[in-house]
This record gives structure tokens, sequence and C-alpha cells, in this order.
């Protein structure tokens, strides 16, 4: 059985009151025959609305107050485009009446991505416009998958004072708690002892101490699924130190936690059938007279050495302490989410998720998760050449491969402390510019497309 969902605060299922939306591809107003409503093409034209990309129009009603809804999807290629209708409208309950092609799933998951606000330092909280979900639909699912996106956001908006590697423990703990999870904690010194030393030295100079943690759940006669994220709750570059401008929004460098957090959290309350485990190293990269340095040579979990060419190249070092101890339990399919590197944004921009694997069978099933959700991601080369480029004259690595090909040289770095047939690196902002109207920040990548493809791949009980 599936746990207890309760309705996403910018979904509802009363219809009293509802404004009429319309939704309109460009292609599909311009053919338009016959009025949706009274007067909606004389209005239309009178506003210059067109069904161009982002176009609103707001028609009253006869008190004045908000009936109808015109909005335009442009070419109708952005699966979320509905956000920036969601992002822009006042308190209320809407419906959509005419969908511009988009599947409801589509249309539910773009609204909830408009209407989410993070309020949390604000006195005056955000009141989301609300969509009706019709009679149908699976409000259990849309809730779900809402309010992983939403707890991912929140994660990586709060600023690092508020979001340190004890806050994601006691985040990981809430949830363990709540799905019947157990939770393994390891901190400090205690990382040494137990074999975690890439991760003890990147945290070690921050005032909260590293930590490494364990939480599994499931049958454990169900295939084997190992999710590991990226924790780095703030990012000063370490001895090797950010300019201010790349430091300012350095808070958001445990988003592949959040992504692995709350894909975790999607799996648990769906009851999808696996054994999970979650394994999230987090650490503060702080600079302090006991920081580690360029030059030193750490020892890791898998035994493997590596030279620290540039300590800014800090995530890598904590996930591959971390993958490493994931294939000890011999995962069916190994996924991890990282906030990795700038050069993933540089070939693909702020909104595509790089992914990596060797695994031709799981690159097309999320690519087929990507092209059902919505959610888009890029299959990236695993181009074993350049692994010269991490090559150390002293060490068995180097953490670093230069400015070249920066995405791929941290994927094959990672791939070097994997042991498990099936493995997918996701190398994500967890960010996002202002854009449909939306203020900037944190914002799910390849969250979607990962989840449809799990689902699809394990189905449910």
């Amino acid at each position: 059985m599936k746990g207890p969902v309760s309705m996403h605060k910018s979904f509802t299922a009363d219809p009293k009151g509802a404004v009429d939306v319309f939704l309109y591809t460009a292609a599909e107003f311009k053919l338009l025959e016959n009025d949706p409503f009274p007067s909606a093409r004389s209005i239309a034209e009178g506003q210059d609305f067109t069904g161009a990309a982002g176009q609103i129009v707001l028609v009253p009603g006869d008190k004045g107050d908000l009936a109808r809804v015109l909005y335009g999807l442009g070419k109708g290629k952005d699966a979320l485009a509905v956000a920036g209708l969601s992002a822009k409208l006042p308190k209320g309950t809407y419906r959509v009446l005419a969908s511009g092609g988009l599947r409801f799933d589509q249309i539910a998951a773009g609204w909830a991505d408009g209407a989410y606000q993070f309020d949390r330092y604000l006195k005056d909280k955000a009141a989301p416009p609300q969509l009706l979900l019709p009679e149908g639909q699976d409000a259990d699912a849309l809730s779900r998958e809402a309010d992983a996106c939403t707890l991912l956001r929140d994660l990586v908006n709060t600023p690092a004072a508020d979001m340190g590697p004890q806050d994601i423990q006691a985040t990981i703990s809430n949830m363990a708690e709540r799905f019947g999870a157990t939770l393994t904690t390891i901190i400090g010194d205690a990382l040494l002892e137990q074999n975690y030393p890439m991760v003890h030295a990147v945290g070690r100079a921050a005032v909260y101490e590293p930590r490494f943690m364990e939480l599994e759940w499931g049958d454990p006669s169900h295939p084997k699924l190992a999710l590991v994220g990226k924790g780095v709750t703030f990012d000063s570059g370490g001895l090797d130190i950010k300019p201010g401008s790349g430091m300012r929004i350095m808070k958001k460098d445990m988003g592949g936690s959040a992504h692995v957090i709350a894909l975790a959290q999607l799996i648990m309350s769906a009851n999808l059938p696996v054994h999970l485990k979650l394994y999230v190293p987090s650490v503060e990269n702080a600079v302090a007279g006991n920081a580690f340095r360029p030059g030193d040579v750490l020892s890791s979990r898998k035994g493997l050495t590596v030279e620290i060419d540039n300590t800014d190249a800090e995530g890598r070092l904590i996930l591959a302490d971390a993958i490493a101890r994931a294939c000890e339990e011999k995962p069916d399919l190994l996924i991890d989410f990282a906030t990795l590197t700038g050069a993933a944004r540089v070939a693909l921009g702020p909104d595509l998720a790089p992914f990596y694997t060797d695994d031709e069978d799981i690159a097309d099933a999320i690519e087929a998760g990507s092209k059902a959700s919505g959610d888009p991601v890029w299959r990236m080369p695993l181009w074993d050449p350049y692994l010269a480029d991490l090559k150390s004259p002293i060490a068995d690595l180097v953490n670093s491969g230069g400015r070249f090909a920066g995405s791929i040289t941290a994927a094959l770095f990672l791939k070097q402390f994997v042991d498990v047939p099936s493995w997918m690196h996701f190398d994500v902002w967890a960010w996002r510019l202002g854009k449909y109207g939306r203020p900037e920040g944190a914002a799910p990548c390849g969250l979607r497309a990962a989840w449809s493809m799990l689902h699809t791949r394990f189905g449910e009980d």
C-alpha cells in the first residue's frame, strides 16, 4: 500500500469559483474557428494575443472579477510552459478547459513549478493559485511529484547558515522516521576510523563536522537501487578560493543531495518495490589552518590515491568515497546527482541536465523518461581517452582534468570508483535564472525524468 498523500498546496479538488483557463499554441489559435467563450477572439485581437509563448489575456466577468484566462504556448515544445502562467496569476482556483496539446500531468507539473515561492524568511507567506484536478486524474501521484520538487527547491534555496551538514542529516532523519527507514550517520573523525578519508579531508576545516549518511528502506528481496548525492552545503573553493561572484550562490552546492533526497521521498511515498539505499556525504568546503591543500595526496575508500590539483574540485572527492561504499552492496542500479562542474553549464546551458552512463538500456530508459515527463536531459560521452588528463606523476589520479571537457573528465574521475555494471551520473545545476516571469532560484534538473524512468522500470506494488 502507498503511504497517504495530502493534496499539494498548489492543487485543489474543489471547483467552487474556478476561473476557466484556455491554453493554445500559436498554430492552434491561428486555426481556431469558434470562440471558446463569448467574444474570445475579438478580446484576444484587442490585446494582440496570438498564442505566442508567455502571452496572457485576463478576461473579467460580469462583476469585474477574473472569469477566464487565455495563455500562449508558442510552438508547444516546452512541457513546463504553464509555469509562466501560474507564476503570474493571483490567488484563486483555476480550471483548464483547453490543454494546448499538453498532457494533464505536464500541465500540473508546470503549474506547481510556477506557483512555487520560497517564503521561509518572508513575513507575508505565499498563497499560490490552485489548479483544479479533475476527476480521473491521479491526485496522489501528481501531489507526490510536486511535493518532491518543492522539497528539493526548499533545501537548495535555504542559506548555508540554516542548511549545514547537520541540517541535511536532520532532513534525512525526518524522512527515515516518516517512512520507516533506517539511517546510519558517521560524523567527524569517525569518518577516518570507518574509511571515508576524502569526505573527512574535504570537510575537516569547517565549523560543522563532515558526515556520511546511509539510509536503507524496502524489502531486501526487491531489486537493489542506490542513490548517491553530493552534499557540499557551501563551497568557498577551499584554499583555491572562489571569487565573490563565483561564491554568491554556493549554498546550492548541496543540490545533488537535494535531488536524491527528493527522489528517495518519491520512491518511498509511492512504495516502489525496490530495496533502496541512499548515500549522502555532506561537508562544507571551508578555509582554515587544517584545510586540505593543492598538492596534497589523499587516500580514498577504494584504495586509489588522489593528488589535489585544485581544492575547488572537491565534490568529486566526497562522491568517490560514497560511490565506493554504494558499490560494496552490489546494487542493480546506481544513480548519482551532483552540482559538479561549471563546464556542464557551458556545454548545455542552465536547463538541460547532462547525464553519463555506459549502460545503453539505462540511457534509452532515461531518455524515454525525459520525453514522458517533459523534463529535458542530454546524454554526454564517457570518452575514455580523456582519462589521460587525470593522470598524476605521484598518485593514481589527479582531481582536476584542466580547462577542457571539464564535465566529461569529472564523470571519468567518478567512473574510476564505480564497480557495478549499471551506473548513471547527473551533472546538474540545481538552479535557474529568472525565467517565465519567475525569480532566480533553486530548480529540479532531471529529477522528474529519473522518477519517470524508475517508475516505469520497477513498477508499483
